[in-house]
């Protein structure tokens, strides 16, 4: 298991980092109990393995004006992984797009998708998405509220499973 790569302190950085990321090293270093030089070679070494791929802000879409969120089921004609890569270098340059996940069973891929507004996202769908290379079928659902969006992994869950294998 690749958590079980990881020390007990990689594990605690890991999980304060992705409640907080803006601490700072040394209020990182007290929550995981060791000093701030050990801390930060730590934390470089995790971001070098790619334990930690970057940092960002949990900007509200609503607040900055993007009213719509929607999720698109994508089915495509041929699943060749010359054209399953094609669609994901697609999805990758479309700005609305925010996540692209590939799956197994009746549908190819699901996207997450903001827009302003309804009739961005409208003109998004038909002259970019359906009009797309290999597209087969979408199917959309418009998001009406958010009741849980957790970034990350979940920390417990992980200590408590390596815990029942040591």
């Amino acid at each position: 298991m690749a958590g079980s790569r990881l020390d007990p302190i990689d594990r605690k950085i890991l999980a304060e980092l992705q409640a907080d990321g803006r601490m700072t090293n040394v209020e990182l270093a007290k929550r995981v109990g060791i000093s701030a030089p050990p801390c930060l070679r730590r934390v470089r070494t995790l971001e070098e393995a790619g334990f930690i791929r970057g940092y960002h802000a949990d900007v509200d879409t609503r607040e900055l004006g993007f009213e719509v969120q929607v999720f698109a089921s994508v089915g495509l004609q041929s699943q060749a992984e010359s054209d399953l890569s094609a669609f994901e270098r697609r999805c990758k340059a479309w700005p609305l797009v925010r996540e692209c996940h590939m799956l197994n069973g009746e549908i190819d891929f699901i996207l997450k998708c903001v827009a302003p507004d309804l009739s961005t996202f409208q003109s998004f769908l038909t002259q970019e998405l359906t009009a797309a290379d290999n597209v087969a079928s979408v199917k959309t659902s418009l998001v009406i509220r958010c009741a849980k969006d957790e970034p990350g992994v979940p920390f417990d869950i992980l200590e408590e499973r390596l815990n029942r294998t040591a």
